[in-house]
């Protein structure tokens, strides 16, 4: 699994473009891996063959583990075993034991020996007898604490003894409420013949599965948790005996914007202001350009650069907060709300003031088409300094939006609407669109906020100065 960004811990299988066995050339797609962010695609960098696939398609790996085997055609299957089984990653990224970070932790924090002590367990006189497949970090802590392995039930791939079983046979036995431990071990020895896993097992036994009918899709047939599921059927939710549920797993970047947005929700102040702008100038204006070039730029675009100007026009709106510190940019990079169906993403428009309306039409066209492909570049959706979310093409009237942190504020555009108005003493109907401005009221005030409203209401309804 490779890493993409310093924040990068794990990456999910999206799709495995060559299956085992298959020759590939240097360039050629191998797998897409979905990211908390983006969606990249892995080439390959020299000639080889695929003799091995271990990674699942759906499942969250992390980085550094194990993911697939290349090799010259000389290798025998002895040799792509061994160097499987021999495999070191980043820590607890082995595709048989990919342990918990806790059970990490637990490990480190296992009760030593003193010096003296620590010396005697390294003796030769305790030794792992060379047959046991163990992992070398549950060999060392299993010599390191005199721990008899030969009785451990190993939970990795093919029964191999993880670090986590070390862990565990290393803690004292402990009794909760006064009852008996409970076993969590599989109920029936019958289903030692099936080349599952342990939780698809556990899954069979529990959801009362025969896995003799199951045809594995896991790597050399092995049957996987999924496979079980899918064979027991959905279980109804309680009180939804009636209903048909789908289950559909979060996406790594469905599950970073709901901590992103939950944290933001939670530990930012938000405070909301509002207004409308009457928009009949503004559409005025784009008709008469579809009339004599054929093509405008969309309703969004304008807004894309209005709220640009305004920033410029009101600088401490254009702000991201780090703790005690605001930063304040020169120049307004805004970030466009894009939906995608893995979740929504917020690609920045540079310098978006000083740039032609057109021209931030063509790129916002070209950010969004790459944004729903999951092309997008790191540099394309990161440091931004303000958010515009449209939902008005939705029919949307009006929405509040949460703010898009480290940024300082959000404006949330809804749809326009003829409604009536008061025109120099006479009624009369105009187009008007209603603006939400969300701000975190630990860098802007109510004051601040309202007076990047008011310019970016007048560069709305003024539109030639756009």
């Amino acid at each position: 699994m490779p890493k993409w960004g310093i924040e990068m811990l794990e990456g999910t299988i999206g799709e495995w473009s060559v299956r085992e066995g298959e020759p590939v050339t240097k360039g050629q797609l191998i797998v897409s891996i979905e990211t908390d962010k983006i969606v990249n695609e892995v080439q390959a960098e020299f000639d080889s063959v695929f003799v091995r696939v271990l990674a699942q398609t759906g499942e969250t790996y992390p980085v550094g583990a194990l993911l697939a085997v290349m090799a010259d055609g000389a290798a025998s299957a002895e040799e792509i075993e061994a160097f499987v089984q021999a495999f070191q990653g980043a820590p607890g990224a082995s595709i048989g034991e990919r342990e918990a970070p806790a059970s990490r932790a637990a490990a480190a924090a296992a009760p030593k020996a003193d010096a003296g002590a620590g010396s005697a367990s390294a003796a030769p006189s305790f030794q792992i007898p060379p047959e046991i497949a163990i992992s070398p970090a549950a060999r060392e802590l299993a010599i390191r604490s005199r721990i008899d392995v030969s009785r451990l039930g190993g939970s990795g791939r093919k029964g191999r003894i993880t670090l986590q079983d070390v862990v565990q046979a290393s803690r004292p036995e402990r009794r909760v409420g006064g009852g008996s431990p409970v076993s969590v071990a599989v109920t029936t020895a019958a289903l030692d013949g099936f080349h599952a896993s342990p939780s698809a097992k556990r899954l069979a036994v529990s959801r009362n599965v025969n896995l003799a009918v199951i045809k594995g899709t896991g790597p050399r047939g092995r049957i996987s948790r999924q496979d079980v599921a899918q064979a027991a059927g959905p279980q109804a939710p309680v009180g939804a005996a009636t209903q048909d549920v789908e289950i559909v797993r979060m996406s790594a970047m469905r599950k970073a914007i709901a901590a992103r947005l939950t944290y933001s929700k939670s530990t930012v102040p938000h405070f909301y202001l509002r207004a409308e702008a009457n928009f009949d100038a503004l559409l005025a204006l784009r008709a008469a350009l579809r009339q004599q070039a054929g093509e405008a730029p969309s309703l969004n675009d304008y807004v894309v650069r209005a709220a640009a100007l305004a920033l410029i026009e009101v600088p401490d709106v254009n702000i991201q907060v780090h703790g005690e510190e605001i930063h304040r940019f020169r120049h307004a990079d805004v970030s466009v709300a894009v939906a995608t169906d893995k979740g929504l993403l917020t690609p920045v428009v540079r310098a978006a003031e000083t740039k032609p309306v057109a021209g931030i039409a063509s790129e916002l066209r070209q950010l969004a088409e790459r944004a729903r492909a999951g092309k997008l570049r790191a540099d394309e959706f990161e440091g931004g300094s303000f958010t515009v979310s449209n939902l008005g093409m939705f029919g949307v009237e009006q929405f509040d939006a949460i703010i898009n942190t480290p940024q300082g504020a959000i404006l949330a555009v809804g749809s326009a609407r003829r409604r009536p108005v008061e025109v120099n003493g006479r009624a009369g109907f105009a187009s008007l669109v209603a603006l939400s401005l969300s701000c975190d009221h630990r860098a802007i005030d109510g004051a601040v906020g309202g007076r990047f409203l008011s310019a970016l209401r007048d560069l709305i309804e003024s539109p030639q100065r756009l």
